[in-house]
C-alpha cells in the first residue's frame, strides 16, 4: 500500500517536476513537538492522526503556521522550536498530519 507521500512523488516524477519534498528536521520534531503530539497530550492531534489533523489542514497552512507562532490553546507560541523557520514549520506540520509510514 502506497503512503499519500510515495503517491505525491509518483504523481510529481509522472508529471515531470523536479519538486522535491522537503523532510522534516527530525531532531526539531523530537525536542519541540513530539512531547504532546505523539500522545495528544493537551488536545494535541497526535502525529500521524490524519483524522484528527483534517480539521485543522483545511483551515490553510498559512493559518496553521500563525497558530503555531502565536500559540493555541495548550500550545505556547513558536511551539517549543524557537529557532523554526516558517518553511520548517510547514514541514512539521506536514509530517505530523501525514499518515505514517
Amino acid at each position: 500500500m502506497f503512503s499519500m507521500k510515495k503517491l505525491l512523488i509518483a504523481a510529481l516524477v509522472a508529471a515531470g517536476s523536479t519538486v522535491a519534498l522537503a523532510e522534516p528536521n527530525m531532531d526539531k520534531y523530537n525536542k519541540a513537538c513530539a512531547v504532546c503530539h505523539a500522545a495528544g497530550v493537551a488536545g494535541a492531534p497526535k502525529t500521524n492522526d490524519v483524522a484528527a489533523w483534517e480539521p485543522r489542514m483545511a483551515k490553510g497552512m498559512d493559518a496553521l503556521v500563525a497558530s503555531v507562532k502565536n500559540g493555541l490553546n495548550a500550545m505556547p507560541p513558536m511551539g517549543m522550536c524557537f529557532d523554526c523557520s516558517d518553511e520548517e514549520y510547514q514541514e512539521l506540520i506536514t509530517y505530523m498530519s501525514s499518515p505514517a509510514e
